[in-house]
């Protein structure tokens, strides 16, 4: 049987403020256990919420940048339920009434295809606690730091097919969210995690398959592979007669399969009900309208400017504009090389390549975007080689140090005198008479390869300094 994969996420980002949601409590990441929870956070008899603003700004900007309704009444209500790192034994969320309402993400696809993804709605609600087990033989530390964090949940309608069109739609959130600025989008911190409620039903069938979510997986990377093992769960579970249960499930990386984690609940067995220690949010007009003024200008936007002012590729522009520190990065390499496809090849090429090898991001890269701007104007300019640029990228890289400065006294200058090379030349064309004659003598098609040793020849005795260029022209000429 031909089955059809039905997937729906709900994506939680961290928010990125300074204090909680509703405390003033910090919310720097890595701190001591319990060292940034306050008596709110701890639920303490006698304690009051008190609603952060910015937070109410950065749920609108994210409406805003997705073209979403937003709500000029949302309200708080209360999820009730009980775990050790929830002290309050509830959970103040949004339900019937989120900040940001239904819209349309578009993504594309590697394969060139475009995707319309609907969002149910995303809404703003508390983090809790965390619970530790490593540390303690039997028991389990509760660590009350995250406890109060602001997170936006944005949930989508079950539109996605595969585990690809899964990961796109998480990447498209993360590239939004960050550049925004309303989140790190710091995946291995816990800033961006993800559920995926994911199930299967016979290709053609319309009603939807029972489904298990996967919780809380933290990569791109294994959101993938938890999807695809679940599928395979799934479809060998009804394959052997068996029936999928309405479960919530943990996605273990190291054994790359799903387990059971517990019955999944339906909004009834939290008795949501309107939390009475917080007012309805009413967003005046203008308020909004200020908020839509202050946005940057966004990743589709920025990919189509590329595009047109820069004349590079959709698949070009789209990679350069998936973070804003990158798409930054690069304009300014442009800028300073007045090259943009070149500079493109490079910040795509040689430096991202550079960052994967060594973990790196954008922000920590060694060489600046004005000097890695500055290596390419001197290969357009002719001062060096493509082999000399990449030999001067790695000492600027490893080294520091100022572009020409680096050139000079490391003797990376590319040999562009006609004589010099014509000289060489000379030398080549007499020590090797005999390949002369060969070359002379050859089918034209023949010749193209015989060229090549004679260019090898006189790049080996101007020890790599010649310009291939020059090289070429003047070799023609004299054979």
């Amino acid at each position: 049987m031909e089955w059809e994969i039905v997937i729906g996420l709900e994506v939680h980002v961290q928010l990125k403020t300074r204090s909680k949601i509703f405390s003033g409590a910090a919310v720097d990441f890595g701190q001591e256990p319990n060292t940034n929870a306050c008596a709110i956070d701890l639920a303490l008899p006698g304690t009051l919420p008190v609603l952060n603003a910015e937070v109410t700004a950065m749920a609108v900007k994210f409406g805003l940048a997705i073209d979403a309704e937003i709500s000029r009444r949302s309200v708080f209500e209360r999820k009730n339920y009980f775990y050790p790192d929830l002290p309050k034994g509830y959970q103040t969320t949004q339900l019937d009434e989120p900040i940001v309402g239904k819209a349309i993400i578009m993504l594309e696809l590697e394969d060139g295809t475009e995707k319309a993804v609907r969002l149910h709605h995303a809404h703003l609600e508390e983090d809790a606690g965390k619970s530790l087990h490593e540390d303690f033989a039997g028991m389990s530390g509760i660590d009350l730091n995250r406890a109060g964090t602001a997170l936006i949940e944005i949930v989508s309608e079950p539109d996605m097919r595969s585990s690809e069109e899964a990961v796109a739609f998480l990447k498209k959130i993360h590239s939004i969210v960050t550049y925004l600025d309303i989140s790190d989008g710091e995946m291995s911190q816990g800033s961006m995690r993800c559920d995926a409620n994911v199930s299967i039903r016979p290709m053609g069938q319309e009603e939807l398959g029972i489904r298990a979510e996967i919780k809380n997986i933290n990569s791109f990377r294994f959101v993938e592979r938890a999807i695809a093992v679940e599928v395979e769960r799934q479809i060998d579970l009804i394959s052997d007669g068996g029936t999928v249960a309405q479960e919530t499930r943990l996605y273990d990386a190291n054994k790359n399969e799903t387990r059971p984690m517990r019955s999944k609940e339906v909004a009834n067995d939290y008795r949501y009900f309107p939390c009475p220690d917080l007012l309805p949010v009413e967003l005046e007009k203008s308020y909004i309208q200020s908020l839509r003024d202050s946005l940057p200008e966004l990743p589709d936007a920025k990919r189509k400017r590329f595009g047109g002012d820069y004349g590079l590729s959709n698949y070009d522009a789209s990679l350069l504009t998936q973070e804003r520190p990158f798409a930054d990065y690069y304009e300014l390499v442009a800028a300073e090389c007045s090259d943009a496809k070149l500079a493109a090849n490079w910040v795509m090429g040689e430096l991202s390549a550079q960052l994967n090898k060594e973990d790196l991001k954008i922000s920590e890269s060694p060489l600046s975007a004005a000097k890695l701007g500055q290596l390419i104007t001197r290969v357009i300019d002719g001062t060096i080689s493509g082999k000399q640029a990449k030999q001067l990228f790695e000492l600027l890289w490893t080294e520091g140090g100022e572009v020409d400065q680096t050139i000079e006294v490391k003797g990376l200058k590319q040999v562009s005198d006609s004589g010099a090379i014509e000289n060489m030349i000379d030398q080549v064309i007499a020590e090797n008479t005999q390949q002369v004659e060969n070359f002379r003598s050859a089918a034209e098609d023949k010749r193209k390869k015989m060229f090549g040793f004679f260019v090898g020849q006189v790049m080996k005795l101007s020890q790599g300094q010649a310009n291939p260029a020059e090289v070429n022209k003047i070799l023609k000429e004299k054979l």
